[in-house]
Protein backbone atom coordinates (compact mmCIF):
# COMPACT_ATOMS: atom_id res chain seq x y z
CA UNK A 1 0.00 0.00 0.00
CA UNK A 2 2.81 2.24 0.83
CA UNK A 3 3.71 2.25 -3.42
CA UNK A 4 0.30 2.99 -4.05
CA UNK A 5 0.32 6.91 -3.29
CA UNK A 6 2.84 7.95 -5.99
CA UNK A 7 0.82 6.11 -8.76
CA UNK A 8 -2.67 7.87 -7.33
CA UNK A 9 -0.47 11.17 -7.63
CA UNK A 10 0.79 11.05 -10.71
CA UNK A 11 -3.06 10.20 -12.11
CA UNK A 12 -4.08 12.80 -10.19
CA UNK A 13 -1.10 14.88 -12.26
CA UNK A 14 -1.97 13.93 -15.29
CA UNK A 15 -5.66 14.43 -15.37
CA UNK A 16 -5.43 18.08 -14.22
CA UNK A 17 -2.68 18.51 -17.37
CA UNK A 18 -5.78 16.97 -19.53
CA UNK A 19 -8.14 18.97 -17.78
CA UNK A 20 -6.08 22.19 -18.50
CA UNK A 21 -5.71 21.19 -22.25
CA UNK A 22 -9.22 20.94 -22.91
CA UNK A 23 -10.13 24.34 -21.24
CA UNK A 24 -7.75 25.98 -23.55
CA UNK A 25 -9.07 24.46 -26.61
CA UNK A 26 -12.67 24.96 -25.34
CA UNK A 27 -11.59 29.06 -24.60
CA UNK A 28 -9.84 29.24 -28.19
CA UNK A 29 -13.32 27.62 -29.64
CA UNK A 30 -15.05 29.98 -27.98
CA UNK A 31 -12.82 32.97 -28.72
CA UNK A 32 -12.63 31.88 -32.62
CA UNK A 33 -16.64 31.37 -32.70
CA UNK A 34 -17.56 35.28 -32.96
CA UNK A 35 -15.14 36.03 -35.73
CA UNK A 36 -16.63 32.75 -37.74
CA UNK A 37 -20.25 33.94 -36.87
CA UNK A 38 -19.36 37.68 -38.57
CA UNK A 39 -18.06 36.12 -41.35
CA UNK A 40 -20.91 34.07 -42.01
CA UNK A 41 -23.22 36.88 -41.15
CA UNK A 42 -20.86 39.32 -44.13
CA UNK A 43 -21.21 36.59 -46.46
CA UNK A 44 -25.23 35.87 -46.24
CA UNK A 45 -26.96 35.43 -49.24
CA UNK A 46 -29.11 38.37 -50.25
CA UNK A 47 -32.19 38.34 -52.34
CA UNK A 48 -33.23 40.16 -55.59
CA UNK A 49 -36.60 40.25 -57.28
CA UNK A 50 -37.16 40.84 -60.69
CA UNK A 51 -40.07 42.24 -62.63
CA UNK A 52 -39.42 42.29 -66.53
CA UNK A 53 -42.47 43.56 -68.98
CA UNK A 54 -41.04 41.44 -71.68
CA UNK A 55 -41.94 37.32 -72.33
CA UNK A 56 -39.50 35.44 -70.98
CA UNK A 57 -38.49 34.03 -74.64
CA UNK A 58 -37.82 37.51 -75.81
CA UNK A 59 -34.52 38.14 -76.84
CA UNK A 60 -34.62 41.59 -76.15
CA UNK A 61 -35.63 41.47 -72.48
CA UNK A 62 -33.53 38.89 -71.71
CA UNK A 63 -30.26 40.83 -73.03
CA UNK A 64 -31.48 43.58 -70.67
CA UNK A 65 -31.66 41.30 -67.84
CA UNK A 66 -28.32 40.04 -68.69
CA UNK A 67 -26.89 43.14 -68.90
CA UNK A 68 -27.64 43.70 -65.27
CA UNK A 69 -26.61 40.78 -64.06
CA UNK A 70 -23.12 41.23 -65.67
CA UNK A 71 -23.02 44.57 -64.18
CA UNK A 72 -24.34 43.35 -60.41
CA UNK A 73 -21.16 40.69 -60.61
CA UNK A 74 -18.89 42.86 -61.62
CA UNK A 75 -19.80 44.77 -57.75
CA UNK A 76 -19.07 41.55 -56.56
CA UNK A 77 -22.89 40.07 -56.57
CA UNK A 78 -23.14 36.55 -57.96
CA UNK A 79 -26.42 35.22 -58.31
CA UNK A 80 -26.41 31.98 -56.18
CA UNK A 81 -23.23 32.62 -54.11
CA UNK A 82 -23.93 35.81 -52.30
CA UNK A 83 -27.62 36.82 -53.62
CA UNK A 84 -30.57 35.49 -54.89
CA UNK A 85 -32.71 36.58 -58.03
CA UNK A 86 -35.94 35.71 -58.40
CA UNK A 87 -36.86 36.76 -61.52
CA UNK A 88 -40.26 37.14 -63.10
CA UNK A 89 -41.35 37.67 -66.95
CA UNK A 90 -45.31 39.42 -67.28
CA UNK A 91 -45.01 40.04 -71.12
CA UNK A 92 -46.72 43.28 -70.86
CA UNK A 93 -49.97 41.32 -69.01
CA UNK A 94 -51.72 43.43 -66.43
CA UNK A 95 -52.92 40.75 -64.79
CA UNK A 96 -49.72 38.92 -64.46
CA UNK A 97 -47.60 42.68 -63.73
CA UNK A 98 -50.59 42.23 -60.65
CA UNK A 99 -50.20 38.73 -59.73
CA UNK A 100 -45.96 38.51 -59.97
CA UNK A 101 -45.92 41.72 -58.05
CA UNK A 102 -47.64 40.13 -55.30
CA UNK A 103 -45.85 37.14 -55.40
CA UNK A 104 -42.10 38.66 -55.32
CA UNK A 105 -43.40 41.18 -52.16
CA UNK A 106 -44.35 37.67 -50.65
CA UNK A 107 -40.77 37.10 -51.08
CA UNK A 108 -39.51 39.62 -48.98
CA UNK A 109 -36.69 40.21 -51.31
CA UNK A 110 -33.50 43.47 -49.74
CA UNK A 111 -34.48 45.05 -53.48
CA UNK A 112 -36.62 44.65 -56.57
CA UNK A 113 -35.54 45.42 -60.07
CA UNK A 114 -38.35 46.91 -61.95
CA UNK A 115 -39.05 47.22 -66.18
CA UNK A 116 -41.16 49.72 -67.30
CA UNK A 117 -44.01 52.09 -66.20
CA UNK A 118 -47.18 49.06 -65.62
CA UNK A 119 -44.88 46.64 -63.94
CA UNK A 120 -43.50 49.58 -61.56
CA UNK A 121 -47.09 50.71 -60.83
CA UNK A 122 -47.96 47.43 -59.60
CA UNK A 123 -45.04 46.70 -57.20
CA UNK A 124 -45.84 50.21 -55.81
CA UNK A 125 -49.03 48.96 -54.93
CA UNK A 126 -47.80 45.83 -52.82
CA UNK A 127 -45.67 47.34 -51.27
CA UNK A 128 -44.13 51.02 -49.74
CA UNK A 129 -41.50 49.33 -47.88
CA UNK A 130 -39.01 46.77 -49.97
CA UNK A 131 -36.70 49.10 -51.72
CA UNK A 132 -37.74 49.24 -55.57
CA UNK A 133 -34.94 50.36 -58.58
CA UNK A 134 -36.94 50.75 -62.17
CA UNK A 135 -35.37 50.80 -65.20
CA UNK A 136 -37.03 52.53 -68.66
CA UNK A 137 -39.83 54.44 -66.58
CA UNK A 138 -40.44 57.41 -69.08
CA UNK A 139 -42.68 60.08 -65.84
CA UNK A 140 -41.74 58.88 -62.36
CA UNK A 141 -43.08 62.19 -61.05
CA UNK A 142 -46.05 62.20 -62.86
CA UNK A 143 -46.81 58.46 -61.80
CA UNK A 144 -46.58 59.34 -58.45
CA UNK A 145 -43.34 57.16 -58.05
CA UNK A 146 -40.87 59.47 -57.29
CA UNK A 147 -41.29 63.32 -55.32
CA UNK A 148 -38.58 64.64 -57.67
CA UNK A 149 -36.29 63.48 -59.48
CA UNK A 150 -33.22 64.99 -57.54
CA UNK A 151 -35.37 63.36 -54.32
CA UNK A 152 -37.31 60.52 -54.97
CA UNK A 153 -38.19 60.53 -50.94
CA UNK A 154 -39.63 57.30 -50.95
CA UNK A 155 -38.78 53.50 -51.58
CA UNK A 156 -38.55 54.09 -55.18
CA UNK A 157 -35.67 54.95 -57.23
CA UNK A 158 -34.41 54.09 -61.11
CA UNK A 159 -33.00 55.54 -64.25
CA UNK A 160 -35.26 57.15 -66.68
CA UNK A 161 -36.28 55.88 -69.89
CA UNK A 162 -37.16 59.32 -71.92
CA UNK A 163 -37.88 62.73 -71.07
CA UNK A 164 -41.58 64.05 -72.68
CA UNK A 165 -39.99 66.19 -75.86
CA UNK A 166 -38.91 62.97 -77.43
CA UNK A 167 -42.61 62.79 -79.16
CA UNK A 168 -41.74 65.75 -81.19
CA UNK A 169 -38.48 64.16 -81.99
CA UNK A 170 -39.58 61.00 -83.81
CA UNK A 171 -42.40 63.03 -85.43
CA UNK A 172 -39.19 64.83 -87.00
CA UNK A 173 -37.03 62.31 -87.31
CA UNK A 174 -40.82 60.29 -89.12
CA UNK A 175 -40.59 63.92 -91.87
CA UNK A 176 -36.76 63.60 -92.47
CA UNK A 177 -37.10 60.48 -93.83
CA UNK A 178 -40.25 60.49 -95.30
CA UNK A 179 -41.00 64.03 -96.08
CA UNK A 180 -44.08 63.52 -97.94
CA UNK A 181 -45.94 62.00 -94.98
CA UNK A 182 -48.94 64.88 -93.99
CA UNK A 183 -50.53 62.99 -91.61
CA UNK A 184 -48.91 61.00 -88.48
CA UNK A 185 -50.44 58.85 -85.73
CA UNK A 186 -49.57 58.34 -82.74
CA UNK A 187 -49.57 54.56 -81.41
CA UNK A 188 -49.85 53.88 -77.55
CA UNK A 189 -51.64 51.52 -75.67
CA UNK A 190 -53.58 53.06 -72.92
CA UNK A 191 -52.90 50.45 -70.05
CA UNK A 192 -49.69 50.92 -70.68
CA UNK A 193 -48.04 54.16 -72.04
CA UNK A 194 -46.49 57.09 -69.52
CA UNK A 195 -49.15 59.26 -68.49
CA UNK A 196 -51.81 56.58 -70.84
CA UNK A 197 -50.59 58.17 -73.71
CA UNK A 198 -50.41 61.72 -72.52
CA UNK A 199 -46.51 61.81 -71.70
CA UNK A 200 -45.71 62.33 -74.82
CA UNK A 201 -48.56 63.98 -76.78
CA UNK A 202 -47.80 67.98 -76.05
CA UNK A 203 -44.52 67.77 -77.94
CA UNK A 204 -45.67 64.98 -80.56
CA UNK A 205 -48.84 68.04 -81.29
CA UNK A 206 -46.20 70.92 -81.06
CA UNK A 207 -43.81 69.16 -83.52
CA UNK A 208 -46.84 68.24 -85.50
CA UNK A 209 -48.06 72.14 -86.03
CA UNK A 210 -44.68 73.33 -86.68
CA UNK A 211 -44.12 70.64 -89.41
CA UNK A 212 -47.61 71.04 -91.04
CA UNK A 213 -48.46 67.33 -89.98
CA UNK A 214 -52.10 66.56 -89.09
CA UNK A 215 -51.79 64.92 -85.87
CA UNK A 216 -53.94 61.56 -85.13
CA UNK A 217 -53.66 59.62 -81.69
CA UNK A 218 -54.31 55.82 -81.99
CA UNK A 219 -54.88 54.07 -78.65
CA UNK A 220 -54.52 49.52 -79.10
CA UNK A 221 -54.93 47.26 -76.85
CA UNK A 222 -53.83 44.16 -78.78
CA UNK A 223 -52.59 42.94 -81.85
CA UNK A 224 -55.89 43.40 -83.81
CA UNK A 225 -56.23 46.62 -83.02
CA UNK A 226 -52.84 47.43 -84.20
CA UNK A 227 -53.44 45.21 -87.48
CA UNK A 228 -57.06 47.39 -87.94
CA UNK A 229 -54.77 51.21 -87.19
CA UNK A 230 -51.80 50.58 -89.11
CA UNK A 231 -54.20 49.00 -92.17
CA UNK A 232 -56.33 52.37 -92.14
CA UNK A 233 -53.16 54.68 -92.21
CA UNK A 234 -52.68 52.43 -95.56
CA UNK A 235 -55.55 53.52 -96.96
CA UNK A 236 -54.92 57.08 -96.88
CA UNK A 237 -51.98 58.36 -98.71
CA UNK A 238 -49.36 60.04 -96.94
CA UNK A 239 -49.32 58.53 -93.64
CA UNK A 240 -46.54 57.66 -91.15
CA UNK A 241 -46.54 56.22 -87.80
CA UNK A 242 -44.98 56.84 -84.69
CA UNK A 243 -45.01 54.14 -82.08
CA UNK A 244 -44.36 56.24 -78.81
CA UNK A 245 -42.00 54.58 -76.01
CA UNK A 246 -44.30 51.51 -74.16
CA UNK A 247 -43.76 48.57 -72.95
CA UNK A 248 -46.40 46.72 -74.43
CA UNK A 249 -45.18 47.92 -77.69
CA UNK A 250 -41.95 46.34 -77.22
CA UNK A 251 -43.70 43.22 -76.42
CA UNK A 252 -45.75 42.94 -79.74
CA UNK A 253 -43.23 44.94 -82.09
CA UNK A 254 -43.47 42.33 -84.72
CA UNK A 255 -47.43 42.74 -85.60
CA UNK A 256 -46.71 46.24 -85.93
CA UNK A 257 -43.46 46.07 -87.57
CA UNK A 258 -45.40 43.28 -90.11
CA UNK A 259 -48.31 45.46 -90.61
CA UNK A 260 -46.24 48.76 -91.77
CA UNK A 261 -44.41 46.82 -94.32
CA UNK A 262 -47.80 45.21 -96.01
CA UNK A 263 -49.21 48.45 -96.09
CA UNK A 264 -46.18 50.63 -97.09
CA UNK A 265 -47.03 52.70 -93.73
CA UNK A 266 -43.36 54.28 -92.97
CA UNK A 267 -42.73 54.46 -89.36
CA UNK A 268 -40.33 55.75 -86.52
CA UNK A 269 -40.01 53.56 -83.33
CA UNK A 270 -38.66 54.60 -79.81
CA UNK A 271 -36.01 51.48 -79.62
CA UNK A 272 -33.27 49.88 -82.05
CA UNK A 273 -34.65 46.23 -81.62
CA UNK A 274 -37.63 47.35 -84.05
CA UNK A 275 -35.54 48.76 -86.85
CA UNK A 276 -33.45 45.59 -86.34
CA UNK A 277 -36.43 43.81 -86.64
CA UNK A 278 -37.19 45.39 -89.92
CA UNK A 279 -38.70 48.73 -89.03
CA UNK A 280 -37.70 51.29 -90.85
CA UNK A 281 -36.07 54.08 -88.33
CA UNK A 282 -35.66 54.39 -84.58
CA UNK A 283 -34.32 56.43 -81.73
CA UNK A 284 -33.88 56.11 -78.26
CA UNK A 285 -31.76 55.07 -75.26
CA UNK A 286 -29.79 52.08 -74.93
CA UNK A 287 -31.82 50.16 -72.51
CA UNK A 288 -28.84 47.78 -71.99
CA UNK A 289 -27.38 50.48 -71.18
CA UNK A 290 -29.75 51.57 -68.72
CA UNK A 291 -30.18 48.31 -67.10
CA UNK A 292 -26.32 47.92 -66.75
CA UNK A 293 -26.35 51.03 -64.77
CA UNK A 294 -29.37 50.23 -62.44
CA UNK A 295 -27.41 47.37 -60.95
CA UNK A 296 -25.26 50.41 -58.97
CA UNK A 297 -28.30 51.51 -57.53
CA UNK A 298 -28.86 47.55 -56.35
CA UNK A 299 -25.53 47.42 -55.01
CA UNK A 300 -25.78 50.60 -53.31
CA UNK A 301 -29.37 49.75 -51.89
CA UNK A 302 -27.33 46.63 -50.85
CA UNK A 303 -24.78 47.77 -48.91
CA UNK A 304 -27.17 50.24 -46.72
CA UNK A 305 -28.04 52.90 -48.74
CA UNK A 306 -31.90 54.74 -48.81
CA UNK A 307 -33.72 54.84 -52.18
CA UNK A 308 -34.89 58.32 -51.25
CA UNK A 309 -31.10 59.23 -51.20
CA UNK A 310 -30.38 58.03 -54.62
CA UNK A 311 -31.57 60.79 -56.98
CA UNK A 312 -33.43 59.55 -60.66
CA UNK A 313 -30.72 59.22 -63.41
CA UNK A 314 -31.08 59.98 -67.26
CA UNK A 315 -30.14 58.02 -69.90
CA UNK A 316 -27.06 58.54 -71.68
CA UNK A 317 -26.28 56.71 -74.66
CA UNK A 318 -28.87 57.12 -76.83
CA UNK A 319 -29.05 55.54 -80.58
CA UNK A 320 -30.33 56.22 -84.19
CA UNK A 321 -30.62 52.89 -86.32
CA UNK A 322 -31.80 53.46 -89.59
CA UNK A 323 -32.99 50.10 -91.70
CA UNK A 324 -32.20 50.74 -95.59
CA UNK A 325 -33.31 47.44 -96.77
CA UNK A 326 -37.00 48.54 -95.51
CA UNK A 327 -36.42 51.98 -96.41
CA UNK A 328 -35.80 50.61 -100.19
CA UNK A 329 -38.94 48.49 -100.03
CA UNK A 330 -40.97 51.56 -99.39
CA UNK A 331 -39.57 53.75 -102.08
CA UNK A 332 -37.58 56.32 -99.70
CA UNK A 333 -34.44 57.44 -100.08
CA UNK A 334 -32.71 57.68 -96.94
CA UNK A 335 -30.69 61.18 -96.42
CA UNK A 336 -27.05 61.07 -96.40
CA UNK A 337 -26.95 63.38 -93.02
CA UNK A 338 -29.18 60.91 -91.40
CA UNK A 339 -26.84 58.15 -92.24
CA UNK A 340 -23.95 59.63 -90.98
CA UNK A 341 -25.50 60.09 -87.71
CA UNK A 342 -26.58 56.89 -87.40
CA UNK A 343 -25.52 54.54 -84.71
CA UNK A 344 -26.42 51.54 -87.02
CA UNK A 345 -27.59 51.52 -90.83
CA UNK A 346 -29.17 47.79 -91.54
CA UNK A 347 -28.22 46.98 -95.15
Amino acid sequence: MRYAVPQLVGAKMRFHRLKRRDFITLLGCAAAWPLAARAQQTERIRRIGALMGFGEDDAEGTLWLSSFKVALQELGWVDGRNVLMDVRWSASNTERERMFAKELVSLRPDVILAHGTPVTAALRRETQMIPIVFGAVADPVGEGFVESLSHPGGNITGFLFSEAGMGGKWLELLKEIAPNVKRAAMIFNPDTAPGRGSHYLPSFEAAARSLGVEPITEPVHNEAEIETVVTRLGHKPESGLVAIGDSFLVSHRKPIILAAAENKVPAVYFHAVFARDGGLLSYGPDNADIFRRAASYVDRILRGVSPSELPVQVPIKFETVINLKTAKALDLIVPLTLQVAAAEVIE
